[in-house]
Formats: structure tokens, C-alpha cells, sequence
């Protein structure tokens, strides 16, 4: 009786946590619909009737970037939103999120504060939230009904690394480009704490380390001109839940809008 007591016990546990697998994410499904900003409307401009050449004189006024996220809303939610991420080809599309006080905290609690398995995306208060360190580390989860950072391990096939190669930044008042150069397994060390990025020897030697990288698994575009001065985004998430390693996808940022 003992016995069978225990193994039901298990068993409610792992239905339990199979239904937190099956369930992680949805509240930020309904978050995307929510934010999300249609894109205005843009008006025919009115026949003047002066030649075509004159009007080509004239100085085309300045087209101002849309945002295509509510950061309102997002504040009244969470101040600790303070960007959002947007991967073309996944299912990458959330907020990014840093809490002053504890590193920890958004591992495994979500945007509305709930202790919760998927966590959040988020970064660490070692990065500014400006994107202008040498590296820009985000985390997530990799979540086995797709959510979070699931769909990173795409990268893993080369013709889909070929294919998707763009991420998106929105901060309020502007978009970030960036162009995806490298996806690999590496090992599970603090990058910003492990290498000082600041010191531009140390930034080139620690690009020279991943452009060096031979793994047949891993697909690095060596084509690409990556250099010291240059701004880099790491996305990191667990690999096949071996606790040493990491599965990284590396862009460098490419143009910025506003």
C-alpha cells in the first residue's frame, strides 16, 4: 500500500509538471496579442500640380520609425520590461526584462510575477539596457512545447541557419538590427564575467575564439567581417538539459533605426 501510495504520488507530480511543460508560455502568447501595434495607415500625397522636378527638389520629410510594440502597457505590467525581442522563422517574440536586485529572479518567474518553470526572457544587470556593451547576453528557457528559447536549437540545422539570420531589437524609441553569424554548443561558463569585453584585445580574442571554432555541429558564418568595435547580441539557452553546456546564437548589430 506504501509502495502504491508513493507511485501515485509520482505519478501526480509528473502529470503536474507535464501540463506546466504543455502550458508554459501562454500567458505571453496573450501578452503579444495585447501589445502588439498595428502598423498607421499611410496617406496618397495630394496632387499639387507642380512638376514632378520641382517636387523632387523639395526635401522629402522625415519617415518616423513605428514601433510596433505598446511599452506603455508593458510598464503598467512590469517596469522591468524594457525590451523586446523579435526573431524571424521562431517563435522568439517577447519581452526582455531585468531586475535591478537579483540576477536570478526572472529565471523562474514570469511578467507578472509568477513563480513559474518557462521563466522569462531576460538579461543581467551586467549588461546595460542600452545595447551598447560589447556583448548583450539573453536568456531563456528551452521549453519542450516550443516556447521561450526552444526555437533557437532551429540554428542547428544548417539550411534554417542559412535562411534566418535576422533579429529585432524594439527599445521605445528605436529598432536594432542584427545579423546572425554564429549558432554552437559551447560550455556553461558566465561570459561577462569570464572575459573582460571592454578591453578590445580581449573583445578580438574572444572573437577569434568563436570564428576558430571547428564543431561540425556548429555553423559559423566565416564569411562575415565581425570586428572589436562592433556590438554583439549572445542568446543563450540550455542543450538537451546537460547542465555544463549552453546553446549559443551570436548576431552582430547591423543598423539602428529612430
Amino acid at each position: 500500500m506504501v509502495l502504491a501510495l508513493l507511485a501515485g504520488v509520482c505519478a501526480g507530480f509528473g502529470i503536474q509538471h507535464l501540463m506546466r511543460e504543455k502550458n508554459a508560455g501562454k500567458e505571453y502568447e496573450e501578452l503579444l496579442e495585447s501589445v502588439t501595434v498595428e502598423p498607421e495607415e499611410t496617406e496618397e500625397p495630394e496632387e499639387t500640380g507642380e512638376p514632378e522636378e520641382e517636387l523632387a527638389e523639395e526635401e522629402a520629410p522625415e519617415e518616423k520609425i513605428e514601433i510596433p510594440i505598446d511599452f506603455d502597457a508593458l510598464k503598467e505590467q512590469n517596469e522591468d520590461v524594457y525590451a523586446w525581442i523579435r526573431i524571424p522563422g521562431t517563435n522568439v517574440d517577447y519581452p526582455i526584462l531585468q531586475d535591478e536586485e537579483d540576477n536570478g529572479y526572472y529565471l523562474s518567474h514570469t511578467i507578472d510575477g509568477e513563480e513559474k518553470i518557462e521563466g522569462s526572457i531576460y538579461t543581467e544587470d551586467y549588461n546595460s539596457k542600452e545595447f551598447d556593451d560589447p556583448n548583450t547576453v539573453i536568456y531563456g528557457h528551452n521549453m519542450k512545447n516550443g516556447s521561450m528559447f526552444r526555437t533557437l536549437h532551429n540554428y542547428e540545422d544548417k539550411a534554417f541557419f542559412d535562411e534566418n539570420r535576422e533579429v529585432y531589437i524594439y527599445l521605445p524609441d528605436r529598432i536594432l538590427e542584427y545579423h546572425i553569424f554564429a549558432a554552437y554548443v559551447y560550455d556553461n561558463r558566465h561570459l561577462l564575467l569570464n572575459y573582460d569585453l571592454e578591453d578590445p584585445l580581449v573583445f578580438q580574442q574572444y572573437l577569434d575564439e568563436i570564428f576558430a571554432i571547428r564543431d561540425m555541429n556548429a555553423h559559423i558564418d566565416s564569411t562575415m567581417e565581425v570586428e572589436n568595435n562592433d556590438r554583439i547580441l549572445t542568446l543563450s539557452t540550455c542543450n538537451a538539459g546537460i547542465k555544463t553546456q549552453r546553446y549559443l546564437v551570436q548576431a552582430v548589430l547591423i543598423s539602428i533605426k529612430n
